[in-house]
């Protein structure tokens, strides 16, 4: 089944509405996930993280049914020191102080924020796929430009980026997933329908763009102030990636993240491209097990 024993419901939180599924018992896990995406992704992993941990997996901010603040100037209503606002508000709601996390994709960025802005609150991070926002803008190059093109297009102004995918959401949802060889297939039917139901609502494809508006800019402001300040990760922090996509050959993702932690950083590539969660989860898991 679909994250059988999970419930599925609606919370408010630093004034937004959260869509959020949660099972298990044990001590607090949050999963994040990333675009163009849902909790849904998590479906391979929660039921067997499940059975050791009390298993929180909202959508982000503007991403799937949660809340979607319109677009304004500055995009400071997704600037991920704002998301992060919104699960601490979430898990302390649920009673949950402290917890650790395991996140992809965008979800990472949020916990990045997250880790830096409320170090009380975190136990453990994982982060998947991903180095440090700063540092993909501040050693872009060709290939970076060329392989995480969306990037770039997707932060164009409100509404350009918007009224092309929203000519066609499906088409737009297989072009950006399938960047590494995969067929439309690849996603569990139910999680695909989940992504492509949400991209469907209103406000959520601008929320995307809004999110990566603020990624290239508002963003960049906070995580220069907080490198400046020498405000790092206090917590232990696992860096997983994807053997078979892109950030590995471009980086040393375990060095880039020991520069950003005060505490001790363990990375390990994964057998799978960019979806980690739902390409190798048996993989992802041994790792999650291990770390968390």
């Amino acid at each position: 089944m679909f994250f059988e024993g999970f419930t599925l419901e609606h919370r408010e939180a630093n004034g937004q509405r959260i869509r959020l599924r949660r099972g298990g018992s044990g001590p607090p896990l949050l999963l994040l996930h990333g675009n163009p995406q849902t909790h849904a992704m998590w479906h391979r992993l929660a039921p067997a993280l499940a059975r050791r941990f009390t298993v929180v997996a909202p959508d982000i901010r503007g991403y799937g049914f949660s809340a979607s603040p319109p677009a304004a100037p500055g995009h400071a209503a997704y600037a991920k020191r704002e998301m992060a606002k919104d699960l601490v508000a979430l898990m302390a709601d649920l009673g949950f102080e402290r917890f650790r996390v395991a996140s992809h994709d965008r979800g990472a960025r949020v916990a990045h924020r997250l880790a830096l802005d409320h170090p009380e609150r975190v136990e453990r991070l994982c982060t998947m796929d991903i180095i440090p926002t700063l540092e993909h803008f501040e050693r872009a190059d060709m290939a970076f430009a060329m392989g995480y093109c969306h990037w770039f297009w997707l932060a164009q102004p409100h509404d350009k980026p918007e009224r092309m995918i929203l000519r066609d959401v499906e088409d737009w949802f297989d072009i950006q997933t399938t960047r590494e060889p995969k067929d439309r297939d690849f996603f569990h039917p139910e999680a695909r329908a989940d992504y492509l139901a949400a991209l469907r609502e209103p406000g959520t494809v601008v929320s995307i763009c809004e999110d990566y508006r603020a990624a290239a800019t508002i963003d960049l402001e906070h995580d220069r102030a907080s490198r400046a300040a020498g405000e790092k990760i206090g917590c232990p922090l696992l860096a997983l990636w994807g053997a078979k996509g892109l950030v590995h050959k471009w980086y040393d993702v375990s060095a880039i993240w020991r520069g950003y932690a005060a505490g001790e950083v363990t990375g390990a590539a994964v057998n799978s491209g960019h979806y980690l969660p739902e390409e190798a989860p048996d993989e992802v898991l041994v790792h999650l097990d291990r770390f968390l």
